[in-house]
């Protein structure tokens, strides 16, 4: 993840904080004018980096969001409700998180991606679904 920081610094983008290593650790790392050509906005970065990435309206910005090959989970900040559905409705991602950051999660909600972020869902429903091999019998005319 460090090599992403500073090839996106190096690109261009502004290090707004952090960026160095504890160890083995990134530290978390805030980067502005980050493209879509860098790494850090266009790959899944597993990692406590934020890219912020400037757009003039509201369709840019869902454009910009859906222009990744991933889809795993997304976060929108709004005080405006019809915003808020409006775009989780236009956003391909396997989840929209409003008001919060997407790393949310607890285990009765389905988690899962869209794109190249997987095709499926987690959570006990899911679970309990893929363990369980579901069986037909009809009983016709038969008697005790």
């Amino acid at each position: 993840m460090k090599a992403w920081v500073d090839e996106a610094v190096s690109a261009g983008a502004r290090l707004l904080l952090g960026s160095g290593v504890e160890g083995t650790l990134l530290k978390p790392t805030v980067l502005a004018d980050v493209t879509p050509a860098m790494k850090v906005f266009c790959k899944e970065v597993f990692g406590p980096v934020v890219g912020i990435t400037r757009f003039r309206t509201l369709d840019e910005a869902v454009e910009l969001a859906n222009a990744t090959e991933y889809g795993l989970q997304a976060g929108v900040f709004t005080a405006s409700i019809h915003t808020a559905f409006e775009v989780a409705r236009r956003l391909q991602f396997g989840g929209v998180l409003i008001n919060d950051a997407p790393t949310y999660r607890t285990d009765q909600m389905p988690y899962g991606g869209v794109k190249a972020s997987g095709n499926t869902r987690e959570g006990p429903h899911y679970a309990i679904r893929e363990m369980t091999v579901e069986k037909l019998v009809v009983l016709n005319g038969v008697s005790l």
